[in-house]
């Protein structure tokens, strides 16, 4: 039964998503994105930079101000304390203007209401009130006497309407009154009001600055993947002389272009080899088939009454046949083994046996053509395998050793336990060894030695890639040991089960 149609609704959902996803990633190229993050981070930088700059010495210049106020403060405190001198003939307004004037802070007596009481002007009287409507220190007063209520100090510092304020008790003519001392932030102000226009400029400055260095360091950093991407264009059209290195390029790029290297390489490799497989392929394809057709026509025309001839021609072809049988075999057995089709279905498998009966299936070159197989085996050596894949991998193995033995004919095999939890199978010629460069090669698809070797076990080169692709899909442990002139030996290693 097809999806219900909710479920088709949803599935619909998700690949629009999707594609909606897949079009944002086209659409937002690296050169952008690094762009865009390395603009950010400058606007960023600048932005803390100008802020905690204006907190910092803002806060710093109110520091140093709350630290003059008190050290003025405290020098008039005991100035008015200390009275009038002498000179001044009892003037505390002229006092104070002058404490005022040389200690660079504004100085008032105010009484109870906030209302000041020296200096007063000699033309508006003391008691004026435009004057006290023009300096009204209501809020003030209050704010005094409640911190000195809280604290119960005899003064107080506080920071008022543009201005640090110092203030205290004191006693003029027996009346109690209060010190006001004030050191003005406007200085400050201003200093900072320059600050933040500068800042602003400078914001805007290192913001344009800022975007044509994102462009240059995004053009740089993404340049090798530009160049890249143009090569690795040119080796999907089939160009395997690219190199992927440049001039450029650090040690990221360095490496993933060995990488890229590596992979152009191997897709070389892989072109040559498929390239020679379907010359290989075609040729063993083309020889049965021309055998198949000739000896047919004589049966036709010469051998169809003479049954002796005549069966011999027909053995000829069942050969054949069974040769490009063989051929289709092992191409599609690669195939599906390849592309994961088909069962794996593990099982305890007695190699020992399997062995034993492998062989027999070689039985036939001991009688026809004289070749030996000496069989060294440990008796219950269990693994747990898919039974016809392990099979035919080892019927492989045997076979290479077949095809490249040397002259004696000899082909060894052993099973023996090597460990408390491994056995190992070897499988050994007696053949002309493989080069130490062509180790490497032995097991791809389509690959054959160089050597010369006779082939009495029909095979289209790609038994040992079968037999790589077995044991890995089991992850079992293989290789082979060789000598130039002294054959070679492929072994695999089993995990024993002994329950």
């Amino acid at each position: 039964m097809g999806k219900q149609p909710k479920e088709r609704n949803a599935t619909n959902r998700t690949q629009r998503r999707r594609r909606k996803y897949r079009g944002a990633q086209r659409r937002t190229s690296v050169f952008f994105l690094l762009w865009t993050i390395l603009s950010m981070f400058t606007l960023c930088v600048v932005l803390f930079f100008g802020i905690s700059q204006q907190y910092v010495l803002s806060k710093a210049y109110k520091d140093e101000a709350s630290k003059e106020v008190s050290k003025k403060g405290a020098t008039i405190e005991k100035a008015v304390k200390n009275g009038v001198p002498e000179w001044l003939d009892g003037n505390w307004s002229g006092y104070l203007r002058l404490l005022s004037l040389q200690h660079e802070a504004r100085v008032f007596i105010l009484n109870d209401n906030g209302e000041i009481v020296f200096p007063t002007e000699p033309s508006l009287g003391e008691n004026h009130s435009d004057y006290n409507g023009y300096l009204d220190f209501t809020d003030e007063i209050e704010r005094i006497k409640g911190d000195m209520q809280k604290t119960d100090a005899e003064r107080t510092l506080f920071e008022g309407d543009g201005e640090y304020v110092y203030a205290t008790q004191v006693s003029i003519y027996g009346d109690t009154l209060y010190l006001y001392v004030g050191e003005s932030l406007v200085l400050m102000e201003q200093v900072v009001s320059h600050m933040n226009v500068r800042m602003v400029l400078m914001a805007v400055f290192t913001f344009i600055l800022s975007f044509a260095l994102a462009s240059a360091v995004s053009g740089w950093l993404t340049k090798p993947l530009a160049e890249m991407t143009e090569k690795a264009h040119l080796l999907a059209q089939g160009d395997f002389s690219v190199d992927f290195h440049g001039v450029d390029y650090g040690q990221e790029m360095a490496e993933l272009a060995d990488t890229l290297n590596f992979a152009r390489d191997e897709i070389s490799k892989t072109d040559r080899m498929q390239k020679e497989l379907i010359a290989n392929v075609s040729h063993d394809f083309k020889t049965p088939l021309t055998m198949i057709k000739a000896y047919a026509s004589m049966i036709m025309e010469i051998s169809g009454d003479i049954p002796q001839k005549r069966n011999k021609h027909a053995q000829v072809i069942v050969d054949e046949a069974d040769r490009l049988a063989s051929l289709v075999s092992d191409v599609l057995d690669l195939s599906k083994i390849r592309a994961g089709i088909g069962d794996f279905k593990t099982e305890k498998v007695d190699m020992s046996q399997k062995i034993e009966e492998i062989l027999d299936r070689f039985a036939y070159l001991k009688e026809t053509q004289g070749y030996s197989f000496v069989l060294e085996a440990e008796e219950e050596l269990v693994t747990r395998a898919d039974e016809g894949k392990m099979e035919q991998a080892i019927y492989n193995l045997i076979g290479n050793a077949v095809n490249y033995t040397g002259e004696d004919k000899k082909v060894y095999i052993r099973l023996k336990q090597t460990g408390a939890e491994v056995f190992r199978l070897e499988v050994q010629d007696t053949g002309k060894g493989i080069k130490p460069e062509e180790i490497a090669d032995i097991w791809d698809r389509y690959y054959r030695s160089t050597e010369t070797h006779k082939r009495p076990v029909q095979g289209t080169g790609l038994g040992l890639s079968i037999v790589k692709t077995v044991l890995q899909l089991h992850g079992f442990v293989f290789g082979v040991e060789s000598e130039v002139g002294q054959g070679s030996t492929f072994y695999v290693e089993f995990p024993l089960v002994t329950e």
